[in-house]
Order: structure tokens, then sequence, then C-alpha cells
């Protein structure tokens, strides 16, 4: 479970989320128009974010985790990598989520690779292994992503954008595989696609005018055209 008590965070000096106080139990989808503050409200989960008030995962204040305990409660995806080593195997890659369990100054462990090697599979992965982070298409480096968080083995995984840079075939197998995983991780998925939202089928929390809030039914014409201030038609499914 994830908490917020009074939470306000600011950007040169200017308020982006006001005064928070929620609690998310099960999975969540957060949507709200650009600018809103979403991925700000990622970046406080994950404690990059400076904030007033408390945050707790489980009942734990954030604040008195280490980076590295925290990694093992939450996992980050990002929308795409902007700076890694583009000649790092798949593999390697991957292998990089067991970092908050190595030893320090010793090498990953068999069950750190074993571990690796059975999210590689469960992604159908495992033929590229060896190749290089540089020669993926933005589909399967997605799907490299999610592997990385697997191996991780946090309880919460969020995901930030996840269909933003792929095409509809490699969206729907990424909506795919988001929504198995809800069946083993507490699932928080941040975007702008409101198809994947509707395939998801989690709680919604809007963000709008430094608030946060859960909304019923979200996808109802009439509510979408109020929140977002156009008019919608039927929302299709695309991702069935």
């Amino acid at each position: 479970m994830i908490s917020l008590e009074k939470v306000s965070t600011a950007y040169k000096k200017e308020n982006i989320l006001q005064d928070i106080s929620l609690e998310i139990t099960t999975h969540v989808s957060i949507l709200g128009e650009n600018g809103a503050g979403k991925s700000t409200l990622v970046k406080l989960l994950c404690g990059l974010q400076p904030y007033k008030g408390k945050i707790r995962i489980d009942g734990q204040d954030i604040a008195q985790l280490s980076l590295l305990d925290l990694a093992k409660s939450i996992a980050y995806v990002p929308a795409q990598l902007e700076i890694y080593d583009v000649t790092i195997s798949v593999e390697a890659f991957v292998l990089l989520g067991r970092f908050a369990y190595k030893e320090r100054f010793f090498a990953y462990s068999q069950d750190d690779r074993k571990k690796v090697q059975e999210v590689l599979a469960l992604l159908n992965l495992t033929q590229l292994s060896q190749h290089t982070m540089g020669s993926l298409s933005s589909g399967q480096t997605q799907l490299v992503l999610i592997a990385q968080a697997l191996a991780q083995e946090s309880k919460i995984i969020i995901f930030d954008e996840p269909t933003a840079n792929l095409d509809p075939k490699n969206s729907k197998i990424i909506g795919n595989h988001i929504k198995e995983l809800k069946q083993k991780h507490q699932v928080v998925l941040i975007t702008h696609d409101l198809h994947l939202a509707h395939f998801i089928d989690s709680p919604i929390l809007f963000v709008q005018e430094k608030q946060v809030r859960f909304e019923t039914d979200f996808f109802q014409a009439e509510r979408l055209q109020a929140l977002y201030g156009v008019a919608f038609d039927n929302l299709a499914v695309a991702y069935a």
C-alpha cells in the first residue's frame, strides 16, 4: 500500500502538487493533462523529488529508506532510455536489476543470473540475450526495461508512458504484459493513452490543478469532456 499524507512539492518555488493526502491500496492508472504533475508524482514515490509531508510504502516512511531498500519496494519503467551504454548486452542490462541484492564488492550470484534467465524467458527475450541494447527496436527495448524491473523483484512496478514511442502492434504487446503483471505486482501506470488505461482496467487517479483524486465513471464521454475540455465519442477498446 502507498499512502501520502499532506504531501506538497514545488519546482522553482512554484507548487506543482499541493497538500495531497490519499491511499493507493491496489493497482492504479494515473492520467491528466500535460504538465499537470503526473511525472512529478512518480518522482515522489521513487524518492527522487523533494517534498513536504509523509509518503509511506507498507507503513514505512520512504524518507527513512536507503535507495537500495526503496528499490526492493518500487521498480520504475521509463518510456525510453535516454542515456545508457548502447554496447551492453540485453542480459547484462537486465542483470542490473539485481543490483539492490548484490553483495558489495562481489560479483552477481548464480541466483541473480538464474532470475535474469527466468524473466528473459517469461518475456520471450532469451534469443536476444546477447544482442546489444543499441541494436533493439523500440518495442524490444520496452520489453527489456520490463524485464529489468521484474528482475528487481519489487512489489510495486511504475510504468511511465510505456507505449508513448510504440506502434499499435507493440503497444498491444506491452499492454498485455502490463495487464498480466497485475497478478503478481501492484501496477502503477502513468499514461496519456486512454485506450491503454481502459484496457488495463485499474482505478483512475486524475491529476489536475495541483490536486490528485480518484475518478469514478471516468470513461463516460461526458466525464472525459469535462476533464479534458474536448468532445469524445465512445471510447473504442484498441487493446482487446
